[in-house]
């Protein structure tokens, strides 16, 4: 919940917006400031003060008990110019919270996180628990010494300005071991706790033995991901409680599944009971793994409960990046962020010229040239398979005429896929002609590099038949100078010489060009690969120097 004070009339309207706009996450605090503070300070996880940050650090200095424990606190001025992010900006959570403040009340998120500030993911920001001399090894990377990067286990981080050897060390790991001077080591959840029990089983017995099984076998109960069991134990009140003390979820299988998981020590006793010759090693297996502790039994007389313990492989994650037609403010947000979380970039040389100033130090870029797109689909998806977190881009939308469908091609289910949608030329040159694509259209590529022009013409004549707005990418290179005017001829054979035919070039770049001309003005000798052409059909309009493809709205027929 993220507590909301304010002292002036000002305050309180941009406390009002805030609160209109996240009525589910928000709770205002009246009455005398101080005492609205203290308590919002001891009920929430965020505050949101809109008063001077003189003030709140007067009012909150009393309350800190640590970095830990206390919540986040953002202070907005008096004017809503400025969301500070005060107190608890990483393990707080008041740095995002004074971007997503900004984003609502038009305010600039202030952030004075030294990692932030450079670019650098704070190492207690990764999602995986961390211990050690984070400060110190934080401070290394901010300096720019030699930080070396151990990694036990593969796991898909962001990227991190480290050496091959260095006076400090991050290390990656699920054992169990106490991290050196100079060494930050994050836990990433790896183990997989497979545990069965017996009805009525006291939830000290079965927290008992996971934790002496993975002391024993010299692992690390913060990389415990999921505790795992049958479907018939989904309730059992021991088992349920162990994993909410571990923090960590309850994943249930179906007996007919674990029954198909080969085990080395299956059981007469679970097949009787609930289905399956094995519980534990089965629930644990289930989604494969090593198996590092096989079936154990607890010490109870008799045993109440059994488990054991697989670690899974890290699995890499490749995204899939449209970065738009080039505008900068074209790119998503949600593309920033892929940028921002990929150690490996995999991109065509002139589209990572387009965001290189966007990576975070670190960053090992891929670039390759024109006509390397299996080449570069192949390296991203190995890249991920070796836990790797990667971004793989291409213009506009890299599941349009791009490079989502060479990689898709390539990957299997052992790596992690996340697809992020860019805008198209399509849509952006749409958007600078009018509305030619306001009812069915078709996107058709001329170029025969990768198509046959037979089927490539049968479909030109199919959308020419069908009556459809036809947006034409890659209509005309030095080498292929004849395909546009041969798909111009099959659409003339449809609709008229009046037709409004759209040439944009570049679409939402600084040397942008666009031109509204028709089907039988248009000189195919204009256009080049750069060049997104968009033919209407039989009732598109030119209305005010815009094309205009109408919806087909009754009303609009009503009012003729």
């Amino acid at each position: 919940m993220i507590g909301l004070i304010s002292a002036t009339a000002a305050g309180a309207a941009a406390r009002d917006r805030l609160a209109a706009a996240w009525p589910d996450r928000t709770r205002v605090y009246g009455g005398p400031v101080a005492d609205a503070v203290r308590a919002a300070f001891a009920e929430c996880d965020r505050l949101v003060c809109f008063l001077a940050t003189g003030a709140v650090v007067r009012l909150v200095a009393p309350l800190l008990e640590g970095k830990t424990d206390d919540p986040g606190v953002v202070c907005v001025d008096e004017a809503g110019r400025f969301a500070v992010s005060l107190l608890g900006g990483h393990g707080g959570g008041a740095n995002e919270l004074a971007r997503e403040v900004g984003e609502v009340l038009g305010a600039e998120p202030v952030v004075t996180t030294a990692t932030d500030a450079v670019g650098l993911p704070g190492l207690d920001t990764l999602g995986l628990p961390v211990e050690g001399d984070v400060a110190a090894v934080s401070r290394a990377l901010l300096d720019g010494e030699a930080v070396a990067l151990r990694a036990e286990v593969a796991w898909p981080l962001p990227p991190l300005p480290v050496a091959g050897e260095g006076a400090y060390t991050v290390r990656v790991t699920d054992r169990l071991l106490e991290p050196a001077d100079g060494e930050a080591v994050l836990r990433p959840p790896t183990l997989v706790v497979g545990v069965g029990a017996s009805k009525g089983a006291p939830v000290e017995e079965v927290l008992g033995l996971v934790e002496d099984a993975l002391r024993e076998a010299g692992l690390s109960v913060a990389s415990v991901a999921e505790l795992a069991t049958v479907d018939a134990k989904a309730g059992e009140p021991g088992i349920v409680e162990a994993a909410r003390r571990l923090g960590v979820p309850l994943v249930t299988h179906a007996a007919e599944a674990l029954a198909r998981v080969a085990v080395p020590n299956p059981s007469d006793a679970p097949l009787a009971a609930v289905g399956t010759p094995s519980v534990a090693e089965a629930a644990a297996l289930v989604g494969g793994g090593e198996l590092l502790v096989p079936k154990r039994k607890s010490a109870g007389s008799p045993a109440m409960a059994t488990c054991a313990v697989v670690r899974r492989p890290g699995r890499g994650r490749l995204a899939v990046v449209g970065l738009g037609p080039g505008a900068r403010d074209l790119l998503t947000e949600r593309a920033r962020d892929e940028l921002r979380r990929a150690s490996v970039l995999v991109g065509l040389d002139q589209y990572v010229d387009q965001i290189r100033d966007l990576l975070r130090p670190g960053t090992r870029v891929l670039e390759s040239g024109l006509g390397a797109e299996e080449e570069r689909a192949r390296t991203a998806v190995a890249e991920a398979r070796r836990g790797q977190a990667v971004a793989l881009i291409g213009s506009g939308d890299a599941g349009v005429y791009a490079m989502a469908s060479p990689a898709l091609a390539e990957a299997s289910d052992d790596i992690d896929v996340v697809g992020v949608p860019g805008v198209t030329a399509a849509l952006a040159a749409g958007a600078l002609l009018g509305a030619p694509l306001g009812h069915d259209h078709v996107s058709i590529s001329l170029s025969d590099l990768h198509t046959p022009w037979e089927v490539i013409e049968r479909r030109v004549r199919a959308a020419a038949e069908a009556d459809l707005v036809v947006t034409f990418y890659n209509p005309r290179s030095r080498g292929r100078d004849w395909q546009l005017p041969k798909a111009l001829a099959v659409l003339a054979g449809h609709r008229a010489p009046a037709t409004p035919v759209g040439v944009v070039r570049n679409a939402s770049r600084a040397d942008e060009s666009v031109r509204l001309t028709t089907l039988a003005a248009l000189d195919p000798a204009t256009v080049d690969m750069m060049t997104v052409v968009t033919v209407g059909n039989t009732a598109t309009r030119e209305i005010a120097g815009r094309m205009v493809t109408p919806r087909g709205y009754r009303w609009q027929e009503e009012t003729r």
